[in-house]
């Protein structure tokens, strides 16, 4: 096997074109407004930009999403001639200031895709944090099949305590080549980037992350896990954009040689590594809204329901001593729910399964995930009810993954949805 996480054939759009216009955000936000994909698409109409490329996954249920496909591979086949006329031979380096002084750095190359299995109880040295919905990933399979273009919004985290692979190498930026640096669009903050192309780069980012994903350092790190398979990095954001490579990559791997298989580009996916130990990287828990629930009156049906399953359910301040807490919101009020006794063992397992329990019965028609409170509060009030979920612990999550598998699907969100990545660099990913 090749290493897990390596330099990549970078493309990036000619200088002339802004930041502001070119990048947009992770399509899989803001699934239930509109108005916020609507205001990217009057910015940047008729122009060049990473938007024309990607699908915005509040489309994914329209009803000429075919045609929004194909008019994506076209752009993606122009855009290849026309616009990406600079590349980077190794990685980049990338500073995401958040505002009040937050700035997140990463480093963008490739991944293995043999490298990773997002199957449930997988040994790989990369693994998801959560449960993958393998119904999601064919309408993602559309868009990659056929494309000549990715660009990532796949954030990957490694446990590096010691900070020794990603921010050494802001004490040397000055030395290399930038860029692009401005804003982005829509409250998203500002980027700066340097490509790090020197193979003494490329050698000691190498060298560090294989002593990262090393058994000695594995089994240090976690001694009830010792002797098991390493883990070297956990997808931390864009769980079903890298599942949706993958199932694509094992979809063509049959049609090619051995030989084609060692190099193909679809083998590899375009990524921003992320290291879970800086201050910069926050965990935020991700809420669930059930729409079609009827606002005040789920209360009672939800209650009925935690009965028949035996769960203990309290309200208010009785559910202040539970190990378990979720606020339920309706728009008009909130609530303080307890499980006393639960059987899941975090509070977004449990709710999660209720959730689907709710829907079984008729309780709801269909639950979002949404990242914020506020957001969720808001959606609640067009007769919805909203789950709000308690603070995620980011230090558990390498922990969680090792030692319990993956998480629930959708458990946290590495920020707000304004504060995840923006599409900005682009790979081939047909010969």
């Amino acid at each position: 096997m090749k290493e897990c996480f390596g330099p990549a054939r970078i493309l990036l759009p000619d200088e002339e074109i802004p930041v502001e216009q070119w990048a947009c955000l992770a399509c899989d936000q803001f699934t239930s407004q509109p108005e916020y994909w609507q205001r990217a698409e009057a910015m940047v109409r008729e122009k060049p930009s990473a938007l024309h490329i990607v699908l915005p996954e509040i489309y994914l249920g329209e009803a000429d999403l075919p045609q929004r496909i194909e008019q994506i591979h076209q752009a993606m086949e122009e855009y290849a001639e026309k616009y990406l006329t600079r590349q980077v031979e190794g990685f980049v380096y990338l500073e995401r200031d958040l505002g009040g002084g937050c700035v997140r750095q990463g480093l963008v190359g490739m991944v293995d895709l043999e490298a990773y299995d997002y199957n449930p109880g997988s040994s790989t040295p990369i693994r998801p944090t959560e449960n993958t919905v393998v119904e999601r990933i064919p309408p993602r399979l559309a868009v990659r099949r056929d494309a000549l273009l990715e660009s990532p919004h796949v954030m990957m985290l490694v446990d590096d305590e010691e900070h020794t692979l990603i921010e050494p190498l802001a004490a040397c930026k000055a030395g290399l080549r930038p860029l692009y640096s401005g804003r982005l669009m829509l409250d998203g903050g500002s980027v700066r980037g340097w490509a790090v192309e020197s193979e003494e780069h490329c050698r000691r980012i190498r060298t560090v992350l294989a002593q990262l994903g090393s058994a000695q350092h594995f089994d240090r790190k976690y001694p009830q896990a010792a002797g098991q398979p390493p883990l070297t990095l956990a997808v931390g954001d864009g769980n079903h954009s890298l599942a949706t490579a993958k199932a694509w990559w094992e979809e063509i791997k049959p049609t090619l040689s051995e030989q084609e298989r060692e190099n193909h580009p679809a083998r590899f996916c375009l990524v921003e590594v992320c290291n879970v130990h800086s201050p910069a990287i926050t965990v935020e828990p991700i809420h669930r809204v059930l729409f079609g629930a009827g606002g005040k009156d789920f209360l009672k049906g939800f209650q009925d329901l935690c009965r028949e399953e035996g769960l203990e359910l309290r309200l208010g301040d009785a559910a202040g001593d539970c190990p378990q807490q979720t606020v339920l919101n309706w728009g008009e009020g909130e609530v303080l729910l307890g499980f006393a006794a639960p059987r899941e063992p975090l509070t977004v397992g449990t709710v999660e399964h209720l959730l689907g329990l709710c829907q079984a019965r008729g309780l709801g028609s269909r639950v979002d995930y949404i990242h914020g409170s506020v957001a969720a509060r808001n959606l609640a009030r067009e007769g919805a009810v909203a789950f709000l979920l308690p603070a995620f612990d980011k230090s558990d999550l390498f922990r969680g993954v090792v030692l319990g598998g993956v998480l629930p699907r959708k458990t946290f969100s590495m920020g707000h949805a304004t504060e995840k990545r923006y599409y900005l660099e682009c790979r081939r990913i047909r010969p």
